[in-house]
């Protein structure tokens, strides 16, 4: 079980939406060659559970959403930081809460498996195969402007 941290918690945002992570969160959305992009099925009892979406969480007081994305990605898929370069990101303010989906490449599908209860399922999805998911609200919100970042 991941330690908790100051940024664990419940908030509120300006828009009236329900976040976790008192700091705000972040992700990390990681294409490898194929394209492919890896994605975390969230499990049932989570916050839109049965959704799939990226791996990440709530942002510590001290961490840079670059920070954030990677740590949790390492902690809910076992995805090393080596062979991963960071290279944008994209910001969905709410007004008083942010979520950053951070953007990198893989050299390749790197080794990846579901390492805690929040996910049912962590694997590498074809990206014309994402739009056929049941995605995440907050990711298929943001995922057409990912992908324009993707190209």
């Amino acid at each position: 079980m991941a330690p908790v941290r100051d940024g664990d918690g419940w908030t509120q945002c300006a828009q009236g939406h329900r976040h976790w992570g008192v700091y705000g969160a972040a992700g990390l959305l990681v294409v490898a060659p194929g394209p492919t992009v890896l994605l975390q099925h969230r499990a049932f009892w989570s916050h839109h559970g049965d959704t799939w979406g990226v791996p990440g969480g709530a942002r510590g007081s001290q961490e840079t959403a670059v920070e954030t994305a990677l740590r949790e990605a390492f902690e809910e898929t076992g995805l090393s930081n080596d062979g991963v370069e960071v290279v944008d990101d994209l910001v969905d303010d709410h007004g008083g809460w942010t979520y950053t989906t951070v953007l990198a490449r893989a050299v390749s599908e790197l080794p990846v498996h579901s390492l805690d209860n929040e996910s049912t399922d962590v694997r590498w999805v074809a990206l014309p195969d994402v739009d056929a998911l049941p995605l995440h609200p907050g990711f298929a919100g943001t995922w057409p402007a990912l992908r324009l970042l993707l190209a």
